[in-house]
């Protein structure tokens, strides 16, 4: 195990020298906050996961959660850090006071959660869910309902879930047949079932508050007839004390290639005919309502990519310095002495390759955490709808691409590893088990690229994605600046224009009717937006490392080659400054220009999909 499970140095190099978080605490929403308490919120996220809930890690992998006769229980484990949860209130940390919360910033949130990721990833769900339920509730509920459930969920007293996935339906909402039957004025009888539900069912509350999507009789066909319901698993007295248990059975749980300390339920509903729920909401806006819930699930998946890709690079950058085997390549005959492994070419690039990719979405998730922030702590109309769009553009990318690389950088952790890493021994062959489902729940990513590509890039005509431009750049001119960084903000701006061409290329494919071949382009098309955007964010650490390094060189006197080499070598803070520019530098340079490809075969006229049909396949 890495002597840290995260990179807390650059956790705060984007939080507060990138992004500048604590410009938050200028704005009334935020102004009882300084730096000072959002680093012991941080020290106390990171001491937490890493003392806490990394040692069960591996219980959750090896025990995992266990079903019998209809009930799942957790490794024991499990539980003290579940209670530690809810004692240090991380659950309605976002919160307003006013509920019961902390108010703090979602973009800190952010960078806890990715500590606790790393910790212990299937540990981590059970809290985000239970938040997710609690959200509904705040935004959808009666005040009766808010009364009764919204204080024992924010307080992690009660557990919670979204219940949305049928046999059969997968990710096809509008298939749902789950029934609502109106018994009164406040109570439905609900039957149906429901997959994939995690936390659906556990030992670890003592109460789990679904939110289950289902439809009334007589309400229209497809997403339009849905509504939402709270349906306990034990049925709640009005005074808040617990009452007989639900009719809802956990007929199973999934056993699964990662997370299985999660427990991943099948769900009945009303197999007696005597499950009951309440409408949460306005009647047949279901969807509508539990978007928010998805919306806010999504970047949270993105984090969980990134923990896991974080930590693994650690582990894998640890062991490089610390394995013996080989010599210098330079070197030959019985003089040559044995090296660390980091000390390879090949192993070194593949370091830097997951440490550009790491850190890049790290910068890209934390963005759009902060961009949710100064949407809802400004007074300005116009700032409001620039950044809502802005954060729409980014929450599919953030989630598909930090999925997909994430799982990318974990394989790779892996082959660092060699041999080793394919065992048990060390955590990153779980690390990569664990993080294979990102790409899939909360939206697979074919639906991420296909929302990306027909909706996001479209929004308001066009006017999000100009703004997206517009930010970008203002760092590309900045950093033309800087006579170090030309080439690199030249190299930006060229990608900037081939993301633009892809673009162009799709939708005109739309335009001219030839829908198929242009969603065949949607998933290269997301790799491309999150390529670009990666590249942004190296540049934009770039042009403030170099900043940095040099006032270094200039405070210590190290004005020659060899002088500033020596201060990189003896100095943390130069070494780390130097370390930013150096991935900058390579992800601009050794991975960014692959976009000129995917372009070409994105745009490539020769193939096309309506000339394929099932033979193919045979």
């Amino acid at each position: 195990m890495a002597s840290s499970i995260v990179d807390r140095r650059d956790m705060d190099f984007v939080l507060y020298e990138q992004l500048g978080i604590t410009t938050l605490t200028t704005s009334g929403k935020y102004s009882h906050f300084s730096k000072q308490e959002f680093d012991m919120v941080l020290d106390q996220a990171v001491k937490f996961a890493q003392n806490d809930l990394a040692p069960t890690n591996v219980d959750g992998d090896r025990i995992g959660a266990q079903w019998k006769e209809g009930k799942v229980t957790l490794p024991p484990s499990f539980h003290g850090p579940l209670q530690q949860y809810a004692e240090q209130g991380w659950v309605a940390s976002v919160e307003e006071p006013e509920v019961g919360g902390q108010g703090l910033p979602l973009t800190l949130f952010t960078a806890a959660y990715e500590a606790f990721v790393a910790g212990n990833m299937a540990m981590s769900q059970y809290m985000t869910l239970t938040h997710g339920t609690a959200l509904l509730i705040k935004l959808f509920g009666t005040e009766e309902q808010k009364n009764l459930y919204l204080e024992k969920l924010l307080g992690f007293e009660w557990g919670g879930t979204m219940c949305l996935t049928e046999p059969g339906a997968g990710s096809d909402l509008a298939r749902i047949i789950t029934r609502a039957e109106k018994i009164d004025d406040r109570y439905y009888r609900i039957t149906g079932q429901k997959c994939f539900i995690t936390a659906g069912d556990h030992d670890g509350k003592p109460n789990i508050i679904h939110a289950v999507l289902a439809r009334l009789d007589g309400d229209p066909a497809g997403i339009k007839g849905i509504s939402l319901f709270i349906v306990p698993k034990h049925l709640v007295s009005h005074d808040g004390s617990l009452d007989k248990s639900n009719d809802v059975y956990c007929s199973g749980i999934e056993h699964k290639m990662g997370i299985r300390g999660a427990a991943t339920c099948s769900l009945i509903f009303g197999d007696s005919g005597e499950c009951i729920g309440e409408l949460l909401g306005d009647r047949c806006k279901g969807i509508q309502a539990m978007f928010y819930m998805m919306n806010e699930e999504r970047l949270v998946v993105a984090m969980q990519a990134q923990g896991l890709a974080g930590t693994a690079y650690l582990n894998a950058r640890d062991y490089a310095k610390e394995r013996i085997q080989g010599t210098d390549i330079t070197q030959k005959g019985a003089a040559a002495k044995p090296v660390p492994i980091i000390a390879h070419p090949d192993i070194r690039r593949s370091l830097l390759w997951m440490k550009a990719y790491v850190e890049g979405l790290r910068a890209l998730n934390y963005y759009t955490a902060f961009c949710i922030d100064r949407r809802n702590s400004t007074a300005d109309e116009q700032e409001q709808k620039k950044l809502y769009g802005l954060i729409e553009f980014l929450t599919p990318v953030c989630k598909a691409y930090t999925s997909d690389m994430g799982f990318q950088v974990c394989n790779a952790a892996i082959q660092v590893f060699g041999g080793y890493g394919y065992c048990q021994d060390y955590p990153v062959e779980q690390f990569t088990r664990d993080c294979r489902i990102t790409a899939i729940y909360e939206g697979t990513n074919g639906i991420q690229a296909i929302d990306l590509l027909s909706r996001k890039i479209s929004m308001s005509r066009g006017e999000v994605l100009k703004h997206l431009i517009a930010e970008i750049d203002k760092t590309i001119e900045a950093a033309a600046d800087v006579p170090t960084l030309k080439k690199s903000a030249s190299a930006v701006k060229m990608a900037r224009k081939q993301m633009l061409d892809a673009v162009s290329h799709l939708t005109s494919q739309i335009q001219a009717g030839r829908v198929h071949d242009a969603f065949m382009g949607a998933t290269p098309l997301m790799e491309i937006v999150g390529d670009m955007l990666l590249g942004w964010m190296h540049l934009w650490q770039a042009i403030i490392a170099n900043e940095r390094l040099n006032k270094l060189f200039e405070e210590k006197g190290a004005r020659d080659n060899e002088q500033r080499r020596s201060l990189v070598i003896s100095d943390t803070e130069a070494a780390f400054y130097s370390g930013k520019i150096h991935s900058a530098q390579f992800f601009i340079s050794r991975v960014l220009p692959v976009i000129q490809g995917k372009v070409i075969a994105l745009s490539n006229e020769e193939f096309s999909l309506a000339d394929v049909d099932e033979t193919c396949f045979r």
